[in-house]
This record gives C-alpha cells, structure tokens and sequence, in this order.
C-alpha cells in the first residue's frame, strides 16, 4: 500500500468530529505548528523526549496518541495555553474503540483498517467507478458473485465473512446521519453480467430503489460520451469536515493509495465536475438501468 499526504497550513479543532478525523487535525495542526517553529522532526522529537518516528506518526494521523507526548510538543513548539489544551483534547478523544470492525481488526487488510474509519465518519463520499457496482449498493448475491481476482479467492468461511462485512458496512447509508452519497457509475457496469440475469435485476432494482432516497445520488455515465473518461480509473473521495481533510481512495492490483495532498485533491475535483457534466442526471439515469434491467431479463429466454 503506498499513501501520500502532505499537510495545509491550519486545520480548526473538532470537537464533535469521531475519532479518525480528531487524529487527523491533530496530524494537521502539529505539523503546522512544527512548521512554524522551524524545527525538523528529529529535533523536534529530541526535545520533546519522544522519537522522530512518533512525531512523523502523529503529523500523519496514524495510529494511537498519547496525550502527554502531544503536550510536551506542543510546549516545544510553544503553542499557546488555549491551543495546548485543544490539542491534548484532540489526543484524549482520538481512539477508536466502539466500531463494529474492532473485533474484527486482525483480519482486515492494511488498506480495509485505514478505510473503514474514514468511510464511517465521513460526511459525505463521491465514487466513480467503471468495473462492478459500489459495495455499499451490493446485494449480497452480486457481492457473492463477483470473480476474485488470480490469487485472491477465499475459503467459504472467508467469503462469509466478507459478505456479513459488506453488508454491514452498508448500514452507513441507513443510519439517523448518513454521509452524502454521491456515485458515477460507468454504463459498462450495467451491463457486465455479474451472477446472471436474475441477480442482475434485483442488482439493478436495489439502485432504483437507494437512488430515491434523500443522501444517495446515481448518476450514469453513458458510452456515448466517448473515450477519454473510459480512460479514468474508479475511485473514492471520502470527504472531510473541511476540504482539507478529504481523503481520495484509489484501489490498483497492486496496492491502494490513500492521497491526501492538496494538488490531488484540486485535480479530482476537476475530475468530479467533469464526470458530473458528462454523465446523465439522476432521472435520465435511472431510465437508463430501468432498460439494462430489461435487457439483462430478456436474454435469460
């Protein structure tokens, strides 16, 4: 996996954000700080009393904090009493400990562990994708259909697991607070047959049916708009309480990116306002899956 970020000059306290985006305006507001105080992080870290690796772990928003090392930086970096004291806030709040994929924890994947924290609190997320449906609008059957990639097949056991996961992650989109969930589907992705006709129809109903609700988006991008979009990988923008925050998600067959640098995000934002000029609205949208599901019904005779 390979994760790239790079960090604005000031990131506001959040208070009401969950644990993940608490980490990661710490990640921002320390780094800033150090930045301004001119330090490198292995003097930083020297007179704090605390390694250079544990400093660069904190800018990052990776893993648990301790407050008193986020104090004692503070104080080298001689940040005022107020800000100490958010910041040791932002420290003391900053662990997961309630999510329904703790338990679970040991057998994710590097990239899953990262992801689902983000995805959960998450305000709203934005995807494009040219191959299968989202798995947040999966049926379990199309979820269970859905060729492993060489290498990568599971154990019944396995897939269990992985299609409880996946439903479970979908509960996101139900919940009293759902994120904004806005998706780009590429027209390739109605009309791979993905389980066969049957699965494929109650696929394409359950995007009728989530497209009605109020947090949930679907827009398709048809054929016929060419070739230069064909050439746009899938990805995620799970966005932040502030731009700044926002995290793109990319998924290759040979790692996950996770880019958080300002200039990535300008560029997929270029990206998103063209693919949503490009692509149908969400009434011409649905007209267009209500017909693939057709298609997919007529070649079952």
């Amino acid at each position: 996996m390979t994760n790239q970020s790079a960090v604005s000059d000031e990131a506001p306290g959040q208070s009401g954000a969950g644990p993940t985006q608490r980490r990661r305006t710490l990640g921002f507001r320390l780094l800033a700080l150090r930045r301004a105080s001119g330090l490198s992080a292995e003097v930083a870290g020297e007179q704090a009393g605390v390694s250079k690796a544990t400093v660069s772990r904190y800018e990052q928003g990776k893993g648990n904090v301790r407050w008193n090392q986020v104090k004692a930086l503070a104080e080298v970096y001689r940040a005022s009493e107020e800000e100490t004291l958010e910041l040791i806030d932002l420290a003391k709040n900053s662990k997961i400990t309630d999510g329904w994929w703790v338990p679970l924890a040991g057998k994710l994947s590097d990239p899953m562990r990262i992801l689902l924290p983000i995805e959960n609190e998450a305000p709203s997320i934005w995807q494009f994708t040219t191959g299968v449906v989202p798995g947040l609008l999966q049926t379990k059957q199309y979820a269970e259909a859905i060729k492993a990639t060489p290498g990568n097949s599971l154990e019944p056991e396995a897939i269990t697991e992985f299609l409880d996961m996946r439903m479970q992650r979908q509960k996101i989109l139900t919940r009293d607070s759902p994120p904004a969930y806005h998706v780009v589907l590429d027209e390739s992705v109605l009309c791979r047959k993905v389980g066969g006709p049957d699965v494929m129809a109650d696929q394409l109903d359950l995007l009728l049916d989530r497209r009605q609700e109020r947090n949930v988006t679907i827009q398709v991008l048809p054929f016929d708009q060419g070739a230069y979009s064909a050439a746009l990988t899938s990805f995620i923008v799970y966005g932040g309480a502030e731009p700044s925050l926002d995290v793109i998600f990319v998924e290759t067959a040979v790692g996950s990116l996770f880019l958080e640098e300002g200039g990535a995000r300008q560029q997929y934002d270029n990206v998103r306002t063209f693919l949503r000029q490009e692509a149908l609205d969400p009434d011409s949208s649905a007209e267009l899956i209500a017909e693939a599901r057709k298609k997919h019904l007529r070649n079952q005779k």
